[in-house]
């Protein structure tokens, strides 16, 4: 029975990996023709109904006012960099070379814990940390190609990211779902709404339905990795997000004549292989306290709210990733 249950998991997982490829396939396409800011802006205001619903049905009393207020805004900082960096570089780089980056946010997850969780990484973990890192440099390649601000940018989200998450298992506990989820995307609509005058493009019809469909495939990710940690267990499932790789290398060749180069498909495999080896090392028991790269459960926030936080949001009252 766990096995077939860990098969639905990773099999709802590859589902969830594939719909967030698309959507960032959709968030490239027009940022060939839009500013990071103006997408990032209508995408969180379109997906502002549907978060709506899903918080009425936290129906316990209880202020808005966040218990960590400082904490919330730095969050809400962080998600929001996350999301403009983050559309930015699968804007103007090529979607493989944008999710290696990307995968790089378990190695920093890792590291931040140390200070702010008091997590205890030991000595296989920290070579698994740095192993990733040599991956990293190893697609960017410092010096022997010129970076852009494409590169820059995913390695911000990267960074930006998993302080969100590390942020989240810190206060998690304390803090309502409803704070949570709403800050960062009050956060996003205000300042994506400050930049806006000066980035604005008219857009037409179709394109603001291609904003719809960023908006209705990031939360209809969500929801499938809410329902592949139902069904099997986090070291199956979490794994499952390296998927987006082969995603994105099938639709950067077919769509947009992408083809990964020798550098970033053997610092994929470094960062990959690292990361795998940290979620396997934090599930076993007594290997981690606090498991902050096995239990984040998504990849880093943009516009859409994070799956735990959904998921506590629909289940409250429950304990979700130990939040």
């Amino acid at each position: 029975m766990a096995q077939a249950n860990n098969i639905k998991g990773a099999v709802t997982a590859l589902a969830a990996m594939g719909i967030f490829a698309t959507h960032d396939v959709v968030v490239k396409t027009l940022g060939a023709s839009y500013s990071a800011f103006q997408i990032v802006f209508f995408a969180a205001l379109l997906s502002f109904p549907i978060v709506t619903v899903i918080l009425l049905s936290d129906a316990r009393e209880a202020s808005l006012m966040p218990r960590h207020p400082w904490w919330i805004t730095f969050r809400t900082l962080c998600t929001t960099v996350t999301g403009v960096a983050a559309f930015y570089a699968f804007s103007t780089l090529p979607l493989a070379q944008v999710y290696v980056i990307l995968f790089a946010t378990p190695l920093v997850i890792t590291v931040l814990s140390i200070p702010m969780l008091g997590e205890t990484v030991r000595l296989r973990r920290w070579a698994a940390v740095i192993a990733g890192l040599i991956g990293v440099l190893v697609v960017m390649r410092p010096g022997q190609t010129d970076l852009s601000f494409g590169h820059l940018a995913a390695l911000t989200a990267a960074i930006c990211g998993a302080m969100a998450s590390v942020i989240v298992r810190k206060i998690g506990q304390e803090e309502r779902s409803v704070v949570l989820l709403l800050f960062p995307m009050v956060g996003n609509v205000i300042a994506m709404g400050i930049a806006l005058p000066f980035v604005y493009r008219p857009m037409p019809v179709e394109h603001l339905g291609l904003l719809t469909v960023i908006a209705v495939f990031g939360l209809a990710g969500s929801f499938l990795v809410i329902l592949a940690y139902r069904e099997g267990e986090a070291v199956i499932v979490a794994p499952m997000q390296y998927s987006q790789i082969l995603w994105a290398t099938a639709y950067g060749y077919f769509l947009f004549s992408e083809t990964p180069d020798r550098a970033t498909v053997i610092g994929a495999g470094i960062i990959i292989a690292s990361g795998i080896y940290i979620v396997f090392r934090e599930g076993r028991a007594g290997a981690s306290a606090n498991r902050p790269v096995l239990e984040t459960r998504s990849r880093s926030e943009t516009v859409t709210p994070r799956a735990s936080l959904l998921q506590r949001a629909i289940t409250p009252g429950r304990r979700i990733d130990g939040q």
